[in-house]
């Protein structure tokens, strides 16, 4: 049976754009885009992870904001449950430490990028509200 991952993605708005990241080149799902985040740890609350992933990730502290959707994606290695949330820069300056790529885009442009499988109904999503 395959591990199942509790996950949180950051949807960062700045003037009506969104960061992506790219995914390094090695390890799962290399070169594709996502929003950036990662494992909710034991014990907890998917704000503290996503909190605690954007500053290990990208040097910055965010606010989280409301939920933008959580979905379900059974990868090769895993099935992914991630929930992503709107989020704010509030202090830090932006550096990648775990992206090959991070680039600011609005809403309609998403889908110029290749989107990790999990995060494709969060982009539909921002898509529809804009």
């Amino acid at each position: 049976m395959k591990k199942s991952l509790e996950v949180v993605g950051a949807v960062i708005v700045r003037e009506g754009q969104i960061l992506c990241a790219q995914r390094g080149h090695h390890g799962q799902l290399p070169g594709v885009w996502e929003f950036p985040g990662g494992k909710v740890e034991h014990g907890e609350s998917k704000a503290e992870a996503l909190i605690r992933e954007i500053r290990e990730e990208l040097s910055v502290e965010i606010s989280v904001g409301d939920e933008v959707v959580c979905t379900r994606h059974e990868y090769d290695f895993a099935i992914i449950n991630l929930t992503t949330f709107r989020c704010s820069i509030v202090s830090g300056d932006l550096s990648a430490s775990e992206h090959s790529r991070l680039v600011w885009l609005y809403p309609a442009d998403l889908f110029s990028l290749r989107w990790a499988p999990a995060d494709v109904p969060a982009v539909i999503s921002l898509q529809e509200t804009v």
